[in-house]
């Protein structure tokens, strides 16, 4: 039998809204859609999407640092975006400086809303922790 394993910030919405962000199956992890806040859980960058996705991918990090993950171990993001067509052309070059030569698959949608009024980007992964590393 798998054993299952959750890590949380500890971050208020995560018991309101009973969610781990990450729960790991195996070798596999499975990353909850990351959002711009700092380690209190207080919203960063309202209105400023570069901010916002910045923070959003140091957010995945530290749940990758958590597992001993690293970037190329993440074989799949699903980014959602409010106003797809007006942030688009920096979340593109942003999403591969960020990986590299690793090419993880990647869905992108754009969305009408996000969970908090002013977040305009939310970032989720599976991870597999099993893939050897360079």
């Amino acid at each position: 039998m798998t054993k299952i394993e959750t890590f949380g910030f500890g971050v208020p919405w995560e018991s309101l809204f009973g969610y781990s962000q990450a729960l790991r199956a195996g070798d596999t992890l499975y990353v909850s859609g990351q959002l711009s806040h700092n380690a209190e859980g207080t919203f960063l960058g309202e209105g400023d999407f570069g901010l916002q996705m910045a923070t959003t991918f140091a957010n995945l990090d530290l749940v990758l640092e958590h597992y001993g993950a690293t970037r190329a171990q993440v074989v799949e993001t699903t980014i959602l975006v409010r106003n797809l067509r007006e942030h688009f052309g920096s979340l593109a070059p942003f999403h591969a400086q960020y990986f590299g030569e690793h090419r993880p698959t990647s869905t992108v949608m754009g969305v009408s809303d996000l969970a908090l009024p002013e977040q305009l980007i939310e970032v989720g992964a599976v991870v597999r922790l099993d893939v050897a590393t360079p």
